[in-house]
């Protein structure tokens, strides 16, 4: 039978948004004849990145619930009670032989409504502090598909599944050479370079931490690709030289990868993986501001198992000079801290996740 129903739910962020898209594109490469709906929250950015991927959306009344109280608190137990209510009608009429929910606030009612209809349901957690959508789902969920260990904290232990965090093969394979790479950015390949990731919008602290040390980088004889973010350019294109290259986004990131010899960046689940796949020594500054300080947490996991050094925002202006100097002195710890990632990659996620998913429809 190739006329499956695959009904996916994730959002809010990208981080929740892009594995669920990967995990349909795989199973429209198993299934081409197969049907996919996404629901997502009616004012989030899957209700624009799942149609630019190809695939129908439905949005329902839902967000999360403020840390402090306010009116959109208030409005909470109506928005659950609209959403639960649309999700069952979706359901129903679309009759999914498989929900998938990847974390995000729709799909709670989504997959809620899914399993108390007897449709088999999948969860994907990213982080390796669990986000609250995924612990409360997980209970009533077929399987839980993770990518750190030590999950059973937050999930019942016989459902849980290793299998990593779907990563964008064609963006993190560094095929090109060292010297193809940086003579791309306009760089020397003789000279060592650091690559600087703040995400696609950028990073507040660790721009104003970049721009504070760029006299510190040029002392040391070190180039520095800097992706700032489309926020901040305007901000710090000011800084661009032969030696410092300021990016809003970076269009080419298997070259930057293939350039850097350091990458400093944030610890979102997304990116975490695509540097594990890299292999090179990372300096992780995780987000303080997000749900359940999970940047941190997956940080932590890494720098349990020496792959990474993490820094917190508030130890940056005491801490970041000696520790990078210390990294960058050291090939030893440097050549370690790639070798120590490079085995926490887990490159066939998707497809991984893909067989748990398959084994339900049989």
């Amino acid at each position: 039978m190739d006329r499956y129903r695959f009904i996916l739910s994730g959002g809010g962020t990208g981080g929740h948004i892009y594995p669920a898209v990967a995990i349909a594109n795989e199973l429209k490469r198993r299934y081409p004849d197969a049907e996919f709906l996404f629901v997502g929250a009616k004012d989030k950015m899957e209700m624009e990145k799942v149609p630019q991927a190809g695939y129908e959306i439905k949005g329902l009344w839902i967000s999360g619930i403020q840390r402090k109280l306010t009116l959109k608190n208030l409005m909470f137990p109506f928005k659950l009670i609209s959403s639960l209510l649309e999700a069952r009608k979706i359901v129903k009429q679309f009759k999914p032989h498989v929900a998938i929910g990847t974390g995000g606030f729709a799909s709670g009612p989504l997959l809620r409504m899914a399993e108390s209809s007897g449709v088999p349901c999948v969860l994907q957690e990213q982080n390796s502090f669990a986000g609250i959508t995924n612990k409360l789902l997980a209970g009533k969920a077929d399987k839980i598909c993770v990518a750190y260990d030590n999950m059973e904290r937050f999930f019942p232990k016989e459902k849980i599944i290793k299998t990593g965090n779907p990563i964008r093969t064609d963006l993190v394979e560094v095929k090109a050479s060292k010297k193809e790479a940086t003579a791309f950015f306009g760089f020397d390949s003789d000279k060592k370079t650091v690559l600087v990731l703040g995400g696609s919008l950028g990073a507040r602290r660790i721009n104003q931490l970049i721009e504070k040390e760029l006299e510190f980088f040029v002392k040391q004889g070190l180039q520095v690709l800097w992706q700032c973010g489309k926020l901040y350019h305007e901000e710090y294109k000011k800084h661009e030289s032969d030696t410092v290259k300021v990016l809003a986004f970076v269009n080419r990131m298997d070259l930057a990868y293939a350039a850097a010899d350091v990458i400093i960046s944030r610890a979102g689940a997304g990116s975490v993986s695509e540097l594990c796949l890299v292999g090179k020594p990372v300096i992780f500054i995780p987000s303080p501001n997000v749900a359940e300080d999970h940047q941190t947490q997956n940080a932590k996991a890494l720098v349990a198992k020496d792959a990474a050094i993490m820094l917190k925002e508030n130890e940056l202006d005491a801490e970041f000079e000696n520790r990078f100097s210390a990294l960058m002195k050291s090939e030893a710890i440097q050549e370690k801290l790639g070798r120590n990632i490079k085995k926490m990659a887990m490159p066939k996620a998707t497809e991984h996740i893909v067989d748990e998913i398959v084994k339900l429809l049989k």
